[in-house]
């Protein structure tokens, strides 16, 4: 551990992904007086733009409503692929200054409250050297999601060992992978899978999607046509706000009736999946989901690429068991077998709160599952800290820029009357009983004992309802019953 007094900053990013990247542009535009650094632990600006280099990857959200509100996207497609917002966040963050912020290579492992001295100290691995420093600073925003990175969810599956082709997990992506002439499987049904199969088929010789469970896909145009005419109708600003907008209300309003009529959203779905595949094709086995229209996320084919590679012959989907593997594939409960030179694990992510760093406040470990998620970005008993969690229901950056924007408001708030701490308090007449995440993917249930907990209401709960954060978020009360703050003792 260094000897030297640690540097000290205003606020501390960790995480140079899109929140991350959002969250330092914010503190730019809106606190300019503040000092600020973004610590990185890979080598690279944008997060899971930049790690994710699997075949097809893209976003399977609209880029008008994942750009940033203060940079809209301007470009024509409306999905994008994992280069060009890879080259949007790096753009944003150079026309900003803040990659010039960015310490490349720093991971945060910990971090300590102090309350007589009102900051954090951070401590840092330094990639290669593994040398740990020490950086204080007065708030810390991880910004790192919910995932982590050098990892997915691998789970050991019958008879692996069998197996004498090559495995290869989406998460790392090996470069020089060759699967021209190669029969690939797919283990998995979600929207990594569903990315991966127009785009592998292009070149193999065969692509099968292996599910245990269908998944509801929707096609959706990778061009928005409404926002070319809206473009041609309107100046630039007044033509991305209005895009923009016109694309949030129409996910609050896709989502709240998915919710609210099942019955009916299923049928919509159901009907776009029948008229995208030939006549006679089992869409009830392989695309009919046991649940609910968002208990998980609704994958998005663009421009239906899933069911033409369907359709053509070129790939397929399967739903069936793994009874065990072979040395040449795969022989599933039914009796079939799935012929495989490739397969392919995406079987999901594993989830890490925080980045992984350990939290103490005044010498007390934090232990997250019993803490009380304050307006779904702070946690009670814990001053002067946040993490950035989009929607799961909508696009990342919506949430994350209501998030990054509160900071911001609070930071100002506490300069202007002289205070040092916010620190978000659990409700006291109420249960906190809530997930953190209302969310059913594999890797919510796998994890949701490690994550904190909501309240009923508001500020302890938020209802991943954009409309209604807007108003909580940007124009709500910071002085709240689930907020204390506290000035600088005498003499401190």
């Amino acid at each position: 551990m260094s000897a030297e007094v640690p540097e000290h900053l205003d606020v501390l990013v960790v995480g140079a992904g899109v929140s991350g990247v959002g969250a330092a542009c914010m503190l730019r535009r809106r606190c300019p007086e503040l000092s600020f650094a973004v610590l990185e632990a890979r080598e690279a600006i944008g997060g899971t733009w930049d790690l994710f280099r699997y075949p097809g990857v893209r976003s399977d959200s609209d880029m008008f409503t994942l750009g940033y509100s203060f940079r809209p996207w301007s470009g024509d497609r409306a999905i994008a692929d994992g280069a060009a917002i890879r080259d949007y966040v790096r753009r944003t963050a150079a026309e900003y200054g803040v990659d010039r912020a960015v310490r490349f290579g720093h991971r945060a492992v910990a971090a300590d409250w102090d309350g007589d001295r009102a900051r954090w100290t951070v401590t840092v691995e330094r990639a290669g050297s593994g040398e740990r420093v020490e950086l204080t600073c007065r708030w810390l925003s991880v910004c790192t999601g919910y995932y982590r990175y050098d990892g997915g969810h691998r789970p050991v599956l019958p008879g692996e060992d069998r197996f004498r082709g090559r495995w290869v997990h989406p998460q790392q992506w090996p470069q020089d992978l060759d699967w021209s002439g190669r029969r690939v499987v797919i283990v998995g049904s979600g929207a990594t899978a569903v990315t991966l199969v127009p785009a592998l088929a292009e070149r193999a010789a065969h692509v099968t999607m292996l599910q245990r469970t269908p998944t509801y896909v929707v096609a959706l145009p990778s061009v928005d046509r409404v926002a070319g005419l809206l473009g041609r109708a309107l100046p630039g600003r007044a033509a991305q706000a209005a895009v923009r907008w016109k694309n949030i209300l129409l996910g609050v309003a896709s989502y709240q009736f998915a919710r609210r009529r099942p019955r009916a959203m299923k049928w919509f779905v159901r009907r776009g999946v029948l008229r995208a595949l030939p006549r006679g094709y089992d869409v009830d086995t392989h695309f009919r989901p046991p649940y609910e229209p968002w208990d998980q996320r609704l994958c998005v084919a663009p421009d239906g690429d899933l069911f033409r590679a369907v359709a053509s012959g070129a790939a397929e989907v399967v739903t069936d068991r793994i009874e065990t593997f072979t040395a040449d594939g795969i022989r599933l409960a039914s009796g079939r077998h799935l012929p495989a030179d490739i397969v392919v694990t995406a079987t999901g992510l594993q989830v890490l709160p925080a980045g992984g760093m350990t939290l103490r406040v005044d010498g007390r470990p934090v232990d997250l599952p019993a803490t009380v998620a304050y307006k779904g970005m702070m946690l009670s008993g814990v001053p002067n800290f946040n993490l950035v969690i989009g929607y799961t229901n909508a696009s990342w950056t919506l949430k994350a820029d209501l998030v990054n924007r509160y900071v911001t408001r609070l930071l100002r708030y506490l300069r202007r009357h002289g205070y040092d701490r916010a620190t978000p308090l659990a409700p006291r007449t109420e249960p906190a009983d809530q997930p953190f995440l209302d969310f059913q993917a594999g890797y919510v249930r796998r994890s949701i004992d490690q994550l904190p907990r909501q309240g009923r209401r508001a500020p302890w709960r938020l209802h991943q309802n954009y409309l209604r954060d807007v108003v909580l978020m940007r124009w709500g009360r910071l002085a709240d019953e689930g907020m204390a703050f506290g000035r600088p003792a005498a003499g401190s």
